[in-house]
């Protein structure tokens, strides 16, 4: 089986997830520059299948678009436009930075570990993966 991948798009830095071959567990797989994410997948891509990928598509408390809603949206055009052969599927990422930092809280990593907002990124897009993982099972 080839890999799922969660993409955390931000404006700045993007977090990625993938899945083991089985499509059981979701690891943080990187944090990049979001300019650099379609070159970091198009090599990734060399030496791992993946058959979807998941886009966090924020959205406020309310349902509505957030300032970042074009920014994924953007993000999904792009993947669509240099992977048409990869399914693209929207995943509501209300509160995964604030649970991911919860997370972080209870692992017992300190206050200046906690504040990198790559780690956070990464560990956001992995909690969101494995939340679609298991909804999926349902």
């Amino acid at each position: 089986m080839a890999r799922i991948m969660a993409i955390d798009y931000g404006e700045k830095r993007t977090g990625l997830a993938v899945t083991d071959p089985l499509q059981m567990i979701a690891s943080a797989l990187e944090t990049i520059a979001t300019e650099r994410l379609i070159p970091f997948l198009k090599q990734y891509l060399v030496t791992e299948a993946v058959e979807l990928f998941i886009v966090g598509w924020p959205l406020n408390m309310d349902g509505s678009a957030t300032h970042a809603t074009s920014g994924a949206e953007k993000c999904i055009r792009d993947l669509q436009k240099h992977f048409p052969h990869i399914p693209v599927v929207k995943v509501d990422e209300r509160l995964t930075s604030r649970m991911a930092q919860q997370a972080l809280v209870q692992m017992g990593l300190k206050k200046k570990q906690r504040r990198d907002k790559k780690l956070v990124d990464r560990v956001a897009a992995a909690m969101m993966l494995q939340e679609y993982l298991e909804t999926r099972r349902i």
